[in-house]
């Protein structure tokens, strides 16, 4: 037999009749297509009878003789005739005969999960394909609404609405598909009431239950005739469109606490639940609320405890709730509640792994001297929001800085915690300005101390912006590609070496010239390799999106590096998204040899005053007089410190950036702590000095000794 398909709209489950306006403000009228005849039987399929009642012998109807009225009713005038026009459902009307005029309604599909079946005449049972006979069920007069009579139409909306439910996965998208399944098919209108805030879990809630209004579904007073549906007038306003109150607090013991203890829906019309609608809705609400079994109060209950509640509402002109239609409720309340159960519970999951994701990789780049940094993390799914890629750029002494790039095994819970620890590890080394080579390789060895198979991937680079220079050490991870300043892109030849956790192999690490306005771009696999190409073909697409990029700013100025980094991921097609992507863009201003100063002091005790001297001569060149006074007050006492205790000649270097930054080297590893200096005593007030004038000042230890540098603001 022929069904009408599911529609997704919301949709008045009404249908013509005789003597009824096409503008009725119930909702748009909806028309069926002339049934074929079943083979053998000269009628259509007819509407089965009232569930219990027997089969009808040869020559009856509904177990009533040929021509009369189910259930020994009599019925008025016309009400055989009318009942010839069609079979009846719950929520519906009974069907009309179609017009051949031009006002004939144009047909349009039936609600979700209820077939529209064709038109029968009374008291013609047919036999279907498996051999069983189906019926008409109770004929009502023209302009009554008559109720479904056929459980099966109630197991299919059900069925229906609970599919439409469970294809929601956070809580905005259940409570919209609970209420787009039952408006306009099982109710005119529905509030949906949730906890505030919801309990997570096994978490017992703290304060007093209070409910507050998630969502409400009406029908909507237009109709869209380009979709289908028929034209009809402005519904008038309803009592129905008041009802509602924000927020609801449930006292302990109150009848609404009771309603909704009892778990079970009920008819708004029993005495308790009549008490409990003034403290849901407030005083206007409840008595909007239409008397009769036209409203039903169901409690959504999750795994723990009731969550909230859903009310369903029917307008007075339509067919009231009957006693299985609170089977429905229930079943729709169940669904919903342990669908908002998991929703937030899958909230929290989230949640916890957008904060760990966010631990995990730096906030912010931090600002360092000659090199500008840009970068961008995507996750491999929506549903995975954290993985093991990482990027790190870590400042080191001299104004250099480590660029780190690394690729864990997998992009679960699991991994990003692997990643967390060896990002740790990789800025721990970093701090002890380790060569490239070692700290993969001191990385590797933290790999294998977390457990068999921690496998990675990372590549380390140091750029130096004083020599222009940039030192590279490979692991197993895919090469990084350098974009100069004419254009061209070049795939840097790194040495790939072994993935970090294979343990017992030796990493190799190279010296590259870094030319002030070239862009370095370290990635993750996930940008170039995927399920429809190879790593390397997706390497050679990276390197022409870089270079068509660039043509775009000409030769003489590079892309903006934001802007190229969003180029960048717009490589990615349909279907290339199979792992985490996380990329960092460094653009090489460099240092200018002209804007350093360099020089070797021998640790004696004229090596302070040479070295105000040497400051001074600097800063004249540059134009900087105006700060001559501090710089040779903070070097003194820096340079003392270092001549103090060194036993080789002591480093001293000015650099001329967005700030004059002066840094003192020497050979001994213990760093300078600042401390308060007792009155009696003679020293111990140089770094206090240094803290009080300096913009920023900070102490690294290296591997021949440490570094104590200072930074002060000019306007040169």
């Amino acid at each position: 037999m022929d069904f009408t398909r599911v529609t997704e709209q919301p949709t008045s489950f009404e249908r013509p009749q005789q003597g009824v306006d096409p503008a009725d403000p119930r909702g748009a009228l909806v028309r069926t297509p002339e049934p074929a005849p079943v083979p053998g039987t000269g009628a259509a399929l007819p509407a089965q009878s009232r569930a219990g009642s027997d089969f009808p012998a040869p020559g009856t109807t509904s177990g009533v003789p040929s021509g009369g009225v189910s259930s020994g009713t009599a019925a008025p005038d016309g009400a055989a005739q009318d009942a010839a026009a069609g079979p009846v459902f719950e929520h519906s009307q009974p069907g009309a005969e179609q017009s051949a005029g031009p006002d004939a309604h144009r047909p349009r599909p039936a609600p979700d999960g209820i077939p529209v079946q064709p038109a029968a005449g009374p008291g013609l049972p047919v036999r279907t394909s498996d051999g069983q006979e189906r019926r008409t069920g109770q004929v009502t007069p023209p302009g009554r609404p008559t109720p479904m009579r056929r459980d099966g139409d109630r197991l299919r909306f059900v069925g229906a609405a609970t599919r439409r439910i469970a294809r929601g996965i956070d809580l905005d998208e259940i409570v919209m598909g609970l209420c787009r399944a039952t408006v306009p098919t099982f109710s005119d209108t529905i509030l949906v009431y949730l906890r505030e805030p919801l309990p997570v879990g096994d978490e017992r809630p703290t304060g007093p239950l209070v409910l507050r209004l998630r969502r409400t579904d009406r029908i909507p007073p237009e109709r869209d005739t380009d979709n289908g549906f028929a034209p009809v007038a402005p519904s008038e306003p309803s009592e129905l469109d008041s009802v509602g109150a924000e927020l609801c607090t449930v006292r302990p013991g109150s009848a609404l606490a009771e309603v909704l203890r009892g778990v079970r829906p009920v008819f708004t019309d029993a005495a308790a639940a009549r008490a409990a609608l003034p403290e849901l809705l407030g005083e206007d609400g409840a008595s909007a609320v239409p008397v009769g079994q036209r409203a039903i109060l169901a409690p959504l209950r999750g795994r723990r405890r009731v969550i909230g509640a859903a009310l369903f509402l029917r307008r007075p002109e339509r067919v009231p709730f009957e006693a299985d239609d609170l089977l429905v409720a229930a079943q729709l309340a169940t669904h919903s509640a342990l669908g908002i159960d998991k929703a937030v519970l899958y909230g929290r999951e989230a949640y916890i792994a957008d904060e760990l994701q966010r631990t995990m990789l730096p906030e912010n780049l931090p600002r360092c001297t000659g090199v500008r940094l840009a970068s961008r993390y995507l996750p491999a799914a929506e549903t995975a929001r954290v993985g093991g890629d990482w990027y790190d750029a870590i400042p080191l002494p001299g104004s250099r800085v480590a660029l780190v790039v690394g690729d864990v095994m997998g992009h679960s819970m699991t991994s990003a915690a692997i990643m967390g620890q060896l990002r740790t590890t990789a800025q721990t080394l970093a701090g002890l300005d380790l060569p490239p080579q070692e700290v993969l390789h001191h990385l590797d060895e933290q790999a294998q101390r977390l457990g068999v198979d921690r496998m990675a991937t990372c590549l380390y680079a140091v750029y130096d912006p004083v020599s222009h220079r940039i030192t590279i050490a490979n692991a197993g991870h895919p090469p990084p590609v350098l974009l100069h300043l004419g254009g061209r892109a070049e795939v840097l030849r790194v040495p790939a070496g072994a993935p970090i956790g294979v343990g017992g192999v030796d990493f190799e690490a190279v010296e590259l010239d870094a030319p002030a306005g070239g862009t370095l771009l370290l990635y993750t696999d996930g940008l170039v390799e995927s399920r429809l190409r190879d790593v390397w073909t997706g390497i050679e697409q990276l390197r022409e999106k870089l270079a068509a990029t660039a043509q775009l700013t000409g030769p003489d100025h590079p892309p903006p590096l934001e802007a190229l980094c969003d180029e960048v991921l717009d490589m990615l097609g349909p279907g290339d998204r199979d792992d985490d992507i996380a990329l960092l863009a460094a653009r090489f201003d460099g240092i200018a040899p002209s804007d350093v100063a360099y020089w070797f002091l021998e640790p004696e005790d004229a090596a302070p005053g040479r070295a105000r001297r040497l400051a001074r001569r600097a800063l004249s060149r540059w134009g900087m007089e105006e700060l001559s006074d501090s710089v040779e007050l903070l070097v003194s006492e820096v340079v003392t410190n270092a001549v103090r205790y060194a036993t080789r000649p002591v480093t001293l270097r000015l650099l001329r950036t967005d700030v004059l930054r002066c840094e003192v080297g020497d050979d001994v590893p213990q760093l300078p702590r600042l401390r308060q200096a007792r009155a009696t005593d003679e020293g111990g007030r140089g770094l206090y000095l240094v803290n009080r004038l300096a913009r920023r000042w900070g102490a690294t230890r290296l591997s021949t000794g440490k570094v104590v540098w200072f930074e002060l603001n000019h306007t040169g």
